[in-house]
């Protein structure tokens, strides 16, 4: 996916707790130092060109022909020591530099605002996790709490229940006493 599509449809549509470009949003705003219309996005992409093999490659083709046809004759628009050629690439130069001064000051920017989005990502998933790690413990806290709570109506069961034993006992007693006398 190309630059200018990103900032086209930067964000799949969905939930915010599913959307992992949330945090680049607010950057999206921020236009280039040197802007984003066309003339911008072209010198960049031109400049990108310079590094490529395919222009590497071209570029020595073209030199070698142009080297070749002039020094075994079969032309004279430009002789040994080919000022012709020295001019192009000067003229080559003094337009490459600047465009990849363009290139690489848009990518800083590019990657200053991402960077910026990833530390507020972390910041983010640092204190969600914080948070989770507090309802834990709070939780857990809880549990105690009523594992206490269970403990205790165990206790009071098992003191009721004897009770209850001690009662009937006497109560049976008592019956099979009256019972005897009468």
């Amino acid at each position: 996916m190309d630059t200018e599509s990103k900032r086209s449809n930067p964000v799949p549509a969905g939930d915010a707790p599913n959307n992992y470009y949330r945090f680049h949003l607010p950057h999206l705003h921020l236009g280039s130092v040197f802007g984003d219309d066309w003339f911008s996005l072209k010198a960049e992409a031109f400049a990108r060109f310079f590094g490529t093999p395919l222009f590497l490659v071209s570029q020595t083709v073209i030199v070698a022909i142009w080297i070749g046809l002039n020094a075994l004759g079969f032309t004279k628009f430009d002789v040994y020591p080919f000022i012709l050629l020295n001019l192009a690439f000067s003229l080559q130069a003094a337009y490459a530099a600047p465009l990849i001064l363009l290139a690489q000051t848009r990518q800083a920017d590019r990657d200053k605002a991402h960077a910026d989005a990833d530390a507020q990502h972390r910041e983010a998933l640092a204190m969600a996790s914080e948070q989770r790690q507090a309802l834990a413990a709070q939780q857990a806290g809880q549990m105690m709490e009523l594992l206490q709570q269970n403990t205790q109506l165990t206790e009071l069961v098992k003191e009721l229940s004897q009770r209850i034993e001690v009662l009937t006992i006497d109560l049976h007693d008592k019956v099979v006493q009256e019972s005897t006398k009468g």
